[in-house]
């Protein structure tokens, strides 16, 4: 695994994967839990942010706290990542979100791109980039493209996601050495078609409740 590929290991963590991997799990549940598992992945990866000092009146004396310093942007790639958005704008209110819509083509497995929300040059200093599942790695790897090309350094992109594969992380290192990963948890296999084993199914239609069987 990437040196720089952070798993969490928490027994809070490990319940709700668990329950996001039954078949039986209901979108509503499904949902609540990748926000759940979104605000913890987005609280681990923020333990580095620079700080910097504010002053302040508090009911009973002056005072000084921290604060944030960078910039943050949200850049949840369409249309799963949307389901981890509400969970760091929690952590993060007033962060923009910048959409990135890319899927993956049936038969090649390569990433489509279809829409960006980028703006012209970055207005904030850090990006989460939010995909919750990294299979072949081929999406996140064009949302990457993207994201540096825009003008944001990789050392400025933190890549969180709900569950990865070993193949997808391995891919992603080699085309980006040193992108920071924060996962809830790794799989060691793919199927044939490309998705994680044991996996958690299509999460775009999980989420959404836009399949039957998965």
């Amino acid at each position: 695994m990437p040196a720089t590929t952070h798993v969490l290991s928490h027994p809070l963590v490990n319940t709700r994967l668990a329950k996001l991997r039954q078949v039986s799990t209901t979108s509503k549940e499904f949902r609540e839990g990748i926000h759940e598992l979104s605000i913890m992945l987005g609280y681990e990866a923020s333990h580095d942010l620079e700080q910097i000092s504010v002053q302040g009146q508090s009911p009973i004396s002056t005072f000084t706290g921290l604060v944030v310093k960078p910039r943050i942007g949200l850049t949840p790639i369409l249309r799963a990542g949307l389901g981890m958005t509400d969970g760091l704008l929690t952590l993060f209110p007033d962060a923009p979100v910048y959409h990135l819509g890319i899927y993956r083509e049936k038969v090649s497995l390569q990433p489509v791109e279809y829409y960006s929300k980028l703006p012209a040059s970055p207005p904030v200093d850090l990006i989460f980039l939010l995909d919750p599942l990294i299979a072949t790695g081929g999406t996140a790897t064009a949302a990457l493209h993207m994201i540096t090309d825009w003008g944001i350094p990789l050392n400025k992109i933190k890549l969180l996601c709900i569950l990865a594969s070993l193949e997808g992380l391995k891919h992603l290192s080699e085309q980006f050495p040193g992108i920071e990963i924060w996962a809830a948890a790794v799989d060691p296999h793919l199927t044939k078609d490309g998705l994680i084993s044991p996996g958690l199914g299509d999460t775009g239609d999980r989420l959404n409740n836009t399949a039957k069987e998965f």
